[in-house]
């Protein structure tokens, strides 16, 4: 299952996507427990990503685990993808990010970096952003979801830019290679407040409840004693 890009023939040739789903983090400010595995709908926060990510097209999924990462693999090892492990999480995220840029195949169109504690992400986000980034002007390379002036994630960007981040320093990210590139990066201006809503603190999470009316809950394995 691919997505198709449509060439200089007026033919459309097959673009070959990946992704990389960061779930390494310590979920410190969430009390410690992983922000993963909140459930929205009975279903947890980082299967609904796959989920989208899969459905939308994307060719191969790798996910990066530090902390929690015997709970989590539970959830996620029937679904095919590939799991790295990151020795060390509290490095920050972008030791995830380059653990993930590395693992996959090296013969993609474009890489895909996204969050695991994003709860409204779904297939249609990420279609519209796939598409953003077939469509985007000539001479950028690096497409950001943007809602009122605000970035978002998940990001997109071509095989070129994976290349160079990972021939970067060990602090060389995502973030980082956008600032030093600021005339190869796209804004994809949208008005969909799912690509800005993320999870950090317990009041993230009722203050979601309050705008969405959805509640999201915590499995019974991530309840505190």
């Amino acid at each position: 299952m691919g997505c198709l890009l449509k060439g200089s023939s007026g033919l459309y040739s097959r673009m070959t996507i990946g992704a990389v789903l960061l779930a390494a983090g310590a979920g410190r400010r969430m009390g410690s427990r992983p922000k993963a595995l909140l459930e929205l709908g009975g279903v947890p926060l980082v299967l609904r990503q796959l989920i989208a990510l899969s459905d939308a097209g994307v060719d191969e999924l790798v996910i990066v685990l530090g902390h929690h990462a015997e709970q989590i693999l539970p959830v996620i090892e029937p679904f095919p993808l590939t799991i790295v492990h990151n020795p060390r999480p509290d490095d920050g995220q972008i030791s995830s990010q380059r653990l993930g840029l590395s693992a996959l195949n090296s013969n993609l169109d474009a890489v895909l970096v996204g969050l695991a504690d994003q709860p409204l992400i779904n297939e249609q986000d990420v279609t519209s952003l796939i598409g953003a980034f077939k469509k985007r002007p000539e001479g950028t390379a690096l497409v950001v979801p943007r809602v009122a002036g605000q970035p978002g994630n998940p990001v997109i960007f071509s095989a070129a830019v994976r290349e160079q981040i990972l021939a970067g320093e060990a602090n060389v990210g995502c973030r980082q290679w956008r600032a030093a590139h600021p005339s190869a990066v796209h804004h994809f201006d949208t008005d969909s407040q799912r690509f800005i809503v993320d999870l950090d603190t317990p009041e993230d999470v009722e203050r979601f409840a309050r705008h969405t009316g959805h509640a999201l809950h915590w499995p019974d394995s991530t309840q505190r004693g």
